[in-house]
């Protein structure tokens, strides 16, 4: 009898010390409006990041990449999801840090033309028309904008830019009303692959960046620094499971195939270089916002 009294006792401190070191976390998604949309798409996700860390996380609902940032500076979300255009302006505005990348595979932009163009190499779009994506995109319009600065075309001052959707930028390029466009490369290819009329060779690609910086999961200064690494290392310990929750919902196809990488703040110098080379060298404000 004294040896099961023992026992329990055993038990039940392990219960009330593991109890006491579970936290409760606060959980943003920069480009998810609603707590509806955010329960469809990344419930699962925070499933699974309750299993490896033993903490619980609740949804903090954002309207934009701005609320996102107050929200961080007040200290009432702890972590938030985002790309790396918006980790760029959150990290100036709140000094908050990037703990997981999210791996994207064939994540990089591309310049594309018409074939019968004339248009072989960057250069040959100086006052030319070229059609970007939504403005402050990372893949759909810094980078393609950085690639052309890569190549010694001024992205601000040497072409005639637009913006608008990559549907409506794919048609103009089609019917020859813009020279070229700036995309996501992998995004373009799926549009392109439904265009089954027009022969392979009708367009092409001039340029391509490299591969771009991960999207990340980001931490608030306020995380102590042994709680932010717990996370982070349950995180990796898991990837399988967590990669799992993250591709459930078809809104996150663009990660499938993704992987789950420590990341430190340097890796996004190279967007930094972005948002200079597109006119806004403080990158302490969002553009289009």
């Amino acid at each position: 009898m004294k040896l099961k009294s023992l026992l329990l006792g055993v038990s039940l401190a392990a219960v009330s010390a593991f109890a006491a070191t579970a936290e409760t976390w606060k959980l943003a998604v920069t480009d998810v409006e609603g707590m509806e949309r955010l329960q469809l798409e990344w419930g699962p996700f925070k499933e699974a990041l309750e299993v490896a860390t033993g903490d619980t996380f609740e949804f903090y609902a954002v309207n934009s990449r701005t609320a996102a940032a107050e929200a961080l500076r007040g200290e009432t979300v702890d972590f938030v999801v985002s790309g790396p255009a918006e980790y760029v302006v959150i990290n100036k505005l709140t000094n908050a840090t990037p703990l997981i990348g999210l791996g994207r595979p064939d994540y990089h932009c591309a310049i594309i033309v018409r074939a019968d163009s004339g248009i072989n190499v960057p250069a040959d779009l100086v006052g030319k028309s070229v059609a970007f994506g939504d403005i402050g995109s990372t893949s759909n319009m810094l980078c393609p904008m950085q690639v052309l600065a890569d190549h010694g075309v001024d992205p601000v001052n040497d072409i005639k830019k637009t913006h608008t959707s990559r549907n409506i930028a794919h048609e103009a390029l089609k019917n020859g009303d813009v020279d070229a466009i700036g995309s996501n490369a992998g995004s373009w290819l799926n549009v392109r692959a439904k265009e089954t009329e027009l022969p392979y060779g009708f367009f092409k690609m001039i340029a391509r960046s490299g591969d771009l910086p991960n999207d990340m999961i980001m931490v608030g200064t306020h995380v102590p620094t042994e709680a932010a690494t717990a996370v982070r290392d349950a995180i990796l310990e898991n990837k399988t499971q967590i990669i799992a929750g993250i591709t459930a919902h078809e809104e996150n196809d663009k990660y499938v195939g993704m992987d789950l990488v420590a990341i430190e703040d340097s890796a996004y110098d190279y967007v930094r270089s972005m948002y200079s080379n597109a006119g806004y060298p403080q990158f302490d404000n969002f553009i289009g916002d």
